[in-house]
Parts: structure tokens; sequence; C-alpha cells
């Protein structure tokens, strides 16, 4: 009897030993300062809360953003000289739902990948991901699919791919038109702008007898100069789709988690939707 009597207590002692461990276990999880459910589990939150880790750039609030505001309508500099466009709106955004100030510095495409970690922190400006950058930057999860397009004089008799070889071809430097022009079209006499619509003004004034540069700028220069130029669909001449992606520092596995996180909030409550039909959908 005495035996049963004191397995009994050990029983009941050991339960409330375990019990204790059990709460303390809870109230350690609750001092991480993360969100718990009732029964102490950590509730779900974003990519960037789940990934555990604050990037460095961000310690100071600040996100300072390199743009080429040359792109319309993905950037561009608004009645009040600053820069504007989806692009812009977007990375603000993203800015908001990491609580921090983002700065936008204008300047020259092809010098944004290089000027990360150093005049920038990350860059958006309608780039699209290669190789060739990748050696050099990280980039978030895509948010754009693109393509280029061919800006033809009108009655210009350039239909193909193969029509192109030969021509003087006007691109903007350092993105996916130079690199196709320079690299894949047999003869072509290739001319570089830091300005999309310096590479245009050439083209009306008979310079150039094509310029290749992304869908909706095209389209939009195609707009604003009607009777003169007319903008012609990529699939045409062959091009492939690209994505556009925020490019940011090269191992910081932090700040990727912590945009691609805000990104993923911005298309699931609406505001991504909301930035295309403003910049794009209604331009």
């Amino acid at each position: 009897m005495k035996r049963l009597l004191a397995l009994s207590l050990a029983a009941i002692m050991t339960l409330g030993l375990l019990t204790a461990c059990g709460n303390q276990v809870a109230e350690q999880t609750n001092e991480t300062g993360k969100e718990t459910n009732e029964t102490g589990e950590e509730a779900e939150g974003t990519e960037a809360e789940s990934a555990g880790e604050i990037s460095q750039v961000l310690e100071d609030g600040k996100l300072t953003v390199g743009t080429n505001a040359e792109f319309p309508p993905f950037e561009f500099v608004d009645d009040n000289g600053e820069p504007d466009g989806f692009d812009v709106a977007l990375i603000k955004a993203i800015g908001e739902k990491l609580g921090v100030e983002v700065e936008i510095e204008n300047m020259e495409f092809d010098a944004l990948v290089a000027s990360i970690g150093n005049k920038i922190d990350v860059a958006i400006a309608g780039m699209t991901i290669t190789d060739e950058r990748k050696e050099n930057a990280d980039f978030s999860d895509p948010y754009y699919d693109a393509l280029q397009y061919v800006i033809l004089p009108e009655g210009s008799e350039i239909a193909t791919f193969d029509d192109l070889a030969g021509k003087t071809i006007g691109v903007q430097l350092g993105t996916t038109g130079d690199f196709i022009a320079s690299d894949d079209v047999d003869g072509a006499e290739v001319k570089q702008y830091n300005k999309g619509v310096d590479a245009v003004n050439d083209l009306i004034n008979g310079r150039l007898d094509c310029v290749i540069i992304d869908k909706n700028p095209a389209l939009v220069f195609a707009a604003k100069f009607e009777g003169q130029l007319t903008a012609v669909d990529g699939e045409q001449f062959d091009f492939g789709v690209e994505n556009y992606a925020i490019a940011m520092p090269k191992g910081d596995t932090a700040l990727a988690a912590q945009i691609n996180g805000a990104l993923k909030e911005l298309k699931e409550d609406g505001t991504f939707d909301e930035l295309v039909k403003k910049y794009i959908e209604e331009n």
C-alpha cells in the first residue's frame, strides 16, 4: 500500500514538473517578440518575418533606391520634376510594408547595378533578370513579364528579325534591346543612348532605321508620335518574354526575404493590381 502511494505521488510530481516546463517553453517563445496563438505556437507572418532576420541595409530606417526615370510608364519625371511611375510607386509601397523611408536616386541605367552597395541599396528600373547582371547582383522575385518591341517609321519595310540585319538600330544603353541589337543582329550599326526618347527623336529625324525597346515605353512613344511611328510586337521578331525584378546586393538573403515578403503581400492585398491599372493599363 505504501509502495502504491509512493508511486502515485511520484507520478503527480513528474506531471507537475512537465507542466511547469511546458509553461516555461511557452514563456520563452513569447519572449521572442513574435505573435503566438493560444497553444504558444508562432502565428504565420510575412516571408520577411518568417526569415527571422533583418537586413543591415534597413537598420537606419531608410532604403535608397536607384532608378532611371526615362522609361515610361515604369519610371519618368513628373510635372514637379520628381521621379514617378509604376516602379517608383511599387518600391514606395514595399517601403511602407517594411516600415522604412524610400529615397529615390535618378541615375543612368547602365550605372545602376554597379552602384548597388555604394550609392544605392537596391535598383528598380524595368530591369530584366540576366545572367550577366546576376554576376554582380541578386534579384527579387519577378514582378512583371515584358517583351521587346521594335519602333519603326510609318511605311518601314522592316517586318521580321532577318530584316534587322545591316540596319542602324537605336537602343538605350545597357538594356535588353541593346544586348539583342549588339549580340544577335548581323551587321547592325548599333547606336546607344542614355535616354530612350533620344533614340526615338533620332528615328523621327531619319538617323535610325528602328529602335528596339521594351513594350510599354514603345507604346507610349508610338502614341506620342502617332502618324510618324509605329510600335511592332516583338513576337513578330521572335523576341522572348523577359522578367523584371528588383536588383539587390549579392548575398543579402535577409533583404531578399523582406522585399519578396512585402511584394507578395502587395499582390495579395490588391495594391499591385491597383498600381498596374493606374500606371500601365490606363496609359
